[in-house]
């Protein structure tokens, strides 16, 4: 019947029925039973030809059927605009929000890498490598020897690839401009963009031949957005040069558009050869150590081979090379751990997975959180729809009186909840694509917004519109069914608008009650992020973030070496800033907070390192203020001084947690350790002083050993300059880059914030958790309060009669006020008990995200419970307020 050619004459019955709703729809805006008649046989009157002429055509039936439901729907919904316009409005906050929230999804882990068949791509990952003591450790890093040997002795691969792991920052000048600029930086083999199957857009790539290190090749591809930004697009920017610390590299190539390298989240502004790493940073000399471990390998596949069998056949070729390099004087233990070592092939299809680690839980909490908000939506809607087709009761029956069969109806109600919702999607669309980019800005990437294209593509519309049918389906299904249930010779007795109370059907109330139930679990949410986020704000850090201003200082970029004459100017700069009035202290850092780590292996006489301690530390080079600085508190012995100099022995400051892990027992001042796994070649820094612990990457982390060295005995370049103030900063900031300017007017100084900023940035993943959980929670609490008062309201419309008898038999107001708060108040008593049990299960899932509290949490449940209360309490007093007040005699005389 659904798809067979029909006659003309059998949309008799249809038509019938299309003209008595027109006829009565006319009667209700004012016309005569004698005007309505005949202006809706007008409005009707060709469609027995257009059936025919439908028909004659060849076409079917269902599709005839969807274009008069839309019509008739769209004409409908048009006649009743506050209805639609709540409803379009309510489907586009739900709709928007799963969109913008699956379109940063979407960017960040599900979107390929804009390169030539990015499925292809792996990356060696994490593996039981070599590592400088000749023992293994676990690293997803490699050394450029070991990445050269590969290369050459490669039989799986159709080409590979090696880049550094650290993005760089540096201040370069380009040739014709007089001011430096800060660039981003990223050292990548020669066959970095063959490999990728990137091709320039403009000029030439790097090439193999500038792989090999000798003399090194300053050359640099530079990105299109860069110059797009910076040149507006002029194409003579091949061969002109940008100058990185002391060397000026040419610029050789523009990369396409679109392009950002192989990390979501990173987007470098300048690609130049890993043979160029001495000339970037002197002190590493990563080329020829075979242990230093700084480079991510990547291949590429070829045709037709998986990762599985390429497995075996790096494994085998990596188990060589490290062997050569460990030698022959291998314990038992090495012997092995080497034996064992793996190396773990990862797809990279969807870019490397440093920011995806971070990204990826708190993005499927937040797309659960907008999941349960649209269902929220749904159940809302649907209520909406139900209480409206029970006022459409009459029509409906009229309908089925004149031969439309249930079905028929049910398509066409569901038709008007498609149209609803494919109009709350476009809105929706419009308004996900501002939000996406308000929570992009939102995601914490220090001072610059994340460069991150969250715009839609085809997998976010398509996202979307599977949500609209769900959404339509949901929203339709249940109201269209129950409103088509109905007894056509008591709907067609009953007075215009006189029909039963909808607030008396199961299905209104167990609307009510998921709604209640889903706010709760939303709520217990919510205040399990917020009282994480209350929780890290209150850490203990061990140092003062008040009254600290953070700088960047970039020697390298005005050719100062990694030797005495750069010790020389951070103590100048220490020495000039220090006197500056309002200057309380200052120290000169390799990092601070939150801005990288140095980690290696501590070696101490008399302790051997197991599998259970690795015997790790974390270590800073600083400047003799340092603490004063940051208000680390001295507990033992001495900070720095100025006797510390690259002619003394080696002297070290530890923390709490070392002295207690690594030198128990007395006193650990005057003890010895090393850097290092092996203490009978390195165990010659003494310790002078203990402090207290301190947090060093983020406020979660548990105590971890950490050692503090002057900058006068490891020589290197430092980055970070801190100074503790009183009084106005901006004046101390201007005064700071004049001192600074009076010893080296050429060095970059950039002022970075307050520490007290860069605390709060390394919150803003979970600030963004709690906000945006704490927003969606409340608001599906006004969206059940809307339920509530609703279904409170139409049950006061229609009992208003039942209400007059009561008051008029002597009932009091307050006992009407009880009566009608009760029903609402149990049905959400009924969601809260349901919620909770619900909330405990998906607590679980957030477990890993929360800090000093359970999931259990009775308090964050318990003031949930009252928030769901207290807002079913105020949205079902007012329309029992208003019924409490009702005068008898009006309500006796209620139709």
């Amino acid at each position: 019947m659904f798809w067979r050619k029909r006659k003309p004459s059998d949309f008799e019955a249809e038509i019938n029925t299309h003209l008595e709703l027109e006829r009565e729809q006319l009667k209700e805006q004012g016309m005569s039973e004698e005007e309505a008649r005949p202006a809706a046989r007008r409005a009707f009157g060709n469609v027995t030809q257009a059936q025919e002429r439908f028909y004659e055509s060849g076409r079917w039936l269902w599709w005839d059927n969807f274009l008069q439901d839309l019509r008739f729907g769209l004409r409908t919904l048009r006649k009743n605009p506050g209805f639609t316009a709540i409803a379009v409005l309510t489907l586009a906050l739900g709709i928007g929000a799963n969109t913008a929230i699956f379109s940063l999804l979407n960017a960040v882990l599900l979107r390929p890498l804009p390169v030539e068949k990015p499925g292809e791509l792996v990356l060696l990952g994490r593996a039981r490598a070599a590592g400088s003591s000749d023992d293994f450790a676990e690293t997803e890093l490699y050394s450029y020897p070991f990445y050269r040997q590969v290369q050459q002795k490669n039989q799986v691969f159709s080409d590979l690839s090696a880049i550094l792991s650290l993005p760089l920052g540096m201040h370069g000048l380009v040739a014709g401009r007089t001011e430096l600029e800060l660039l981003h930086v990223q050292l990548v083999s020669g066959t970095y963009f063959r490999m990728l199957g990137v091709k320039p857009w403009l000029g030439r790539s790097l090439t193999a031949a500038e792989d090999e290190p000798a003399g090194g090749h300053p050359v640099a591809m530079v990105s299109y957005s860069w110059w797009d930004q910076r040149f507006a697009h002029d194409p003579t920017i091949i061969g002109k040069t940008v100058t990185l610390g002391s060397t000026a590299y040419t610029v050789v190539g523009v990369t396409p558009p679109g392009f950002f390298g192989t990390a979501v989240g990173q987007s470098p502004d300048v690609w130049i050869p890993l043979s160029m790493e001495k000339q970037i940073s002197p002190g590493w000399n990563g080329l020829d150590n075979k242990w230093f471990q700084s480079l991510y390998i990547l291949g590429r596949l070829k045709a037709g081979v998986t990762i599985g069998q390429d497995r075996a056949q790096v494994n085998l070729l990596a188990n060589q090379i490290w062997r050569d390099y460990a030698g022959s004087t291998l314990t038992k233990q090495q012997e092995d751990d080497l034996r064992h070592a793996q190396i773990e092939l990862t797809s990279i299809k969807h870019g490397l997975p440093h920011i995806r680690y971070g990204a990826e839980t708190p993005l499927e909490i937040l797309m659960a959180v907008v999941g349960l908000v649209l269902l929220i939506v749904c159940a809302n809607l649907a209520n909406l729809l139900l209480a409206r087709a029970t006022t459409r009761e009459r029509e409906i029956a009229v309908r089925m009186s004149l031969g439309a069969g249930r079905g028929r109806l049910v398509r066409q109600l569901l038709t008007e909840s498609l149209v609803l919702t494919l109009a709350g999607a476009t809105l929706g669309i419009l308004f996900a694509g501002w939000a996406g980019h308000v929570l992009v800005a939102m995601v914490p990437h220090g001072d610059e917004p994340l460069p991150l294209n969250v715009a839609p593509d085809a997998r976010v519309l398509g996202f979307t519109l599977l949500v609209s049918l769900a959404t339509a389906l949901l929203c339709g299904l249940a109201p269209a069914l129950r409103a088509t249930r109905i007894a056509l010779g008591s709907s067609l007795k009953e007075a215009r608008g006189s029909v039963a109370s909808t607030s008396r059907t199961p299905l209104a109330k167990a609307l009510i009650v998921s709604q209640v139930a889903l706010s709760l679990v939303l709520l217990i949410g919510a205040g399990l992020f917020l009282r994480t986020l209350v929780n890290l704000a209150n850490v203990v850090t061990g140092f003062n973030k008040e009254n600290v201003l953070l700088f960047g200082i970039d020697a390298p970029a005005v050719g100062y070496k990694e030797d005495q004459r750069v010790v020389g100017l951070y103590q100048q700069i220490e020495q000039r800033v220090s006197a500056l009035p309002g200057v309380r202290a200052d120290s000169i850092s390799f990092f601070t907070f939150d801005q990288g780590e140095w980690t290696d292996p501590v070696s101490v006489i008399g302790r051997t390192p197991t599998r259970q301690d690795d015997m790790s530390a974390t270590y800073n080079v600083v400047g003799p203020g340092y603490f004063a600085t940051m208000g680390i508190p001295l507990l033992l012995g001495r900070a720095f001084g100025q006797h510390d100099t690259g002619a003394s022995p080696k002297v070290a400051v530890i923390n709490e947690t070392f002295a207690r892990w690594y030198l128990p027992g007395g006193s650990p001042i005057g003890k010895h350790f090393g850097i290092g796994g092996d203490p009978k070649h390195s165990n010659d820094i003494e310790v002078v002083g203990v402090v207290k612990d301190a947090k060093y990457q983020n406020l979660g982390e548990r105590p971890f050993p950490a050692a503090y060295f002057p900058y006068t005995q490891h020589v290197q370049y430092l980055n970070d300059f801190e100074v503790r103030y009183s009084g106005n900063p901006e004046v101390t900031i201007a005064e700071v880059r004049q001192a600074v300017s009076q010893i080296d007017h050429s060095l970059p100084l950039a002022y970075t914030g307050t520490l007290v900023e860069q605390v709060n940035r390394s919150l803003a993943g979970q600030s963004l958790i709690a906000q945006l959980s704490t927003f969606f929670g409340l608001l599906a609490a006004l969206l059940a309060c809307i339920g509530i008062y609703g279904l409170a309201a139409y049950a006061v419309t229609r009992r208003t009669n039942e209400i007059g008898v009561r008051m008029a038999l002597g009932a009091e107001a307050s006992g009407v006020l009880w009566m009608v708060m009760r029903e609402s108040l149990t049905l959400a008593a009924l969601g809260v008990a349901i919620g909770i049990p619900v909330s405990l299960a998906a607590a679980r899932l957030i477990e890993s995200v929360l800090y000093g509290l359970k999931t259990t949490d009775p308090a964050t449940m318990a003031l949930a419970a009252l928030v769901m209360i207290a807002v079913a309490a105020l949205a079902a007093y007012l329309p029992a307020r208003r019924a409490s007040k009702v005068d008898p005699m009006v309500a006796l005389r209620y139709e």
